[in-house]
């Protein structure tokens, strides 16, 4: 799916906002390097293409921690990219990639 990523900084001058405004907001150009590093965005793909059932299996497909991809993906979610499904009645945890394009609004 297609996302429409905004820097909340490039638009608090005036307050315009695109008439196809962005879905995802992101407060600063750093934040927004941070959150789309080239690691996450291969992880996002991932997610797509294998549809990992858990995080575990989430991380041998990716080669990451289980402890690091866990707060990547808290990270993923808080900005609207992964819904994180919990199992009924058990503790394991389904990702799913949201986002896997990005289209980045500028002034």
């Amino acid at each position: 799916m297609r996302t429409i990523i905004g820097i909340r900084s490039e638009y608090a001058s005036d307050g315009r906002v695109p008439a196809e405004g962005p879905t995802v907001w992101f407060d600063t150009w750093r934040q927004l390097v941070g959150v789309l590093s080239d690691e996450n965005r291969q992880l996002l793909k991932t997610m797509s293409s294998a549809r990992p059932q858990t995080v575990a299996e989430l991380a041998k497909l990716s080669g990451r921690a289980p402890s690091n991809l866990s707060r990547t993906l808290k990270n993923l979610q808080a900005h609207g990219l992964v819904r994180l499904h919990r199992a009924e009645g058990g503790r394991a945890i389904r990702p799913e990639a949201i986002a896997t394009e990005f289209l980045v609004l500028l002034d």
